[in-house]
């Protein structure tokens, strides 16, 4: 992670400050249980948590200690015996390293959840507010880039709308299924420590218990856990795609927000670039890349190696830090994004009525006209419009015009059956419907 790309409250889930302080509970958690089972004395309990939770962990000094034993939570549980004095000996009973990192990283992740949770319900505020701004402004519909049949630029909010509430659902599911707890020593068979141990940490940090953690708990928790956050990036890449393409100087339906001051371009003064969805495009790729080192870290040497610990310690902050940002920016893109209706209409009517050809088709076939007559008929009266359009930029040959002058066509349909066919309300009568079931309005 770089600052660039970075949000205080997500970056301060993994500081050292922020890991140490989660290590210490851990540990003071396990000693309260241990105390009230008469394993150490309650004393000693109460020591470690009046003299550690006061304290500020040094972080250089944790690191010089590493640097000599090559060993994180060795260097901490010395650090932590410099400040708590004889009774840190009652620190760690029966439990081993994967307990304390395997523990907190889960705590860290479900907190990284958090955050991202709150940013999907801010996304989807804003989505659901342009949605109803723009719930009737007709715009065409694209399908392989090319026009197809009109839609309204609020069901382009809806569908992106209904997409991250999906995220939302899977990353909620992600958060509880990574929110697990494990304290039961080395290879995981609770040998010397009592599992009620592991069902108070867990209760006090707010997790569940790990049923079978070997010595780590399980990776495919974490895949899916780094998947999610990949799906969820790959939904920002869609809506920022969506959005550079109406925002091509040909189409320039839609437009990130150009702030006064701002610049396009160091050499040329008129540019006025899609730079904010470009760069979550990049962001998307790299919180998907993350996703793959996660599934690999699934297949452990028999009850634990450390193969996946490289990987978790940069994965971990890189993906949620990124993704809190991208959704944050996409946040912002969408409350600004400034939106061209009489554009819409421009470009939607540059092909001279060829948006309805679908209609007239399924009104010759209605009349009587085998499907295979009546698409013929549409298309060749279609390619005159789009010859067009291919030497002009915009069809000079009218459609409805030319409909209405073919003789084939006029002898199963009237003038009046036609024109009809014209009517943009066909296109967009299902507004109401659509919006009724993303949004659970009447």
């Amino acid at each position: 992670m770089i600052p660039r790309y970075s949000r205080p409250e997500m970056v301060d889930i993994w500081s050292p400050e922020t890991k140490f302080r989660i290590w210490f509970e851990i540990e003071a958690h396990a000693c309260d249980a241990l105390a009230d089972l008469g394993v150490i004395p309650k004393e000693a309990a109460r020591t470690i948590w009046d003299k550690g939770g006061k304290a500020t962990f040094d972080v250089a000094r944790i690191d010089e200690i590493e640097r000599e034993t090559k060993h994180d939570v060795i260097a901490f549980l010395t650090h932590l015996a410099e400040i708590v004095g004889p009774d840190a000996r009652f620190v760690h009973q029966g439990m081993t390293s994967s307990d304390v990192l395997d523990t907190c990283l889960n705590v860290q992740l479900t907190r990284a959840a958090d955050l991202l949770l709150a940013d999907i319900d801010a996304l989807l505020a804003a989505l659901k507010r342009r949605a109803h701004e723009h719930k009737d402004t007709v715009c065409i519909g694209r399908s392989h880039g090319i026009h197809a049949e009109p839609v309204t630029f609020g069901l382009k909010m809806a569908e992106a709308y209904a997409e991250f509430d999906r995220c939302r659902t899977r990353l909620v599911a992600a958060r509880e299924e990574i929110a697990t707890c494990a304290i039961s020593g080395a290879v995981g068979t609770f040998a010397n420590i009592d599992p009620r141990i592991e069902e108070h940490v867990a209760s006090a940090m707010g997790l569940a218990v790990e049923p079978v953690s070997t010595q780590v708990i399980p990776r495919d928790r974490h895949a899916m856990f780094f998947a999610t956050l990949g799906v969820i990036a790959s939904s920002i890449e869609r809506v920022a795609t969506e959005i550079r393409h109406l925002q091509r100087t040909e189409v320039l339906e839609a437009e990130e927000y150009f702030s006064p001051g701002q610049k396009g371009s160091s050499a040329m003064p008129h540019k006025r670039n899609p730079v904010l969805t470009e760069n979550l495009t990049g962001l998307a790729r790299m919180v998907r890349a993350y996703a793959m080192p996660a599934m690999e870290n699934v297949a452990l040497w028999h009850e634990r190696d450390i193969s996946h610990s490289s990987v978790e310690r940069m994965i971990g902050p890189d993906a949620t830090v990124t993704l809190d940002f991208a959704l944050a920016r996409l946040t912002g893109v969408i409350d600004k994004l400034l939106v061209y209706p009489e554009r819409m209409l421009a470009n939607m009517n540059r092909l001279g009525g060829l948006v309805h050809s679908q209609r007239i088709l399924l009104a010759l076939t209605q009349a009587g006209v085998s499907r295979e007559d009546a698409y013929r008929l549409v298309q060749r009266n279609a390619m005159k419009v789009w010859a067009s359009y291919q030497v002009e930029g915009s069809a000079s040959v009218d459609f409805l015009e030319e409909l209405l002058n073919d003789a084939d066509v006029r002898a199963a349909l009237s003038e009046e059956e036609i024109r009809a066919r014209f009517d943009l309300g066909y296109h967009t009568k299902a507004v109401d419907t659509i919006f009724a079931r993303v949004f659970g309005e009447d």
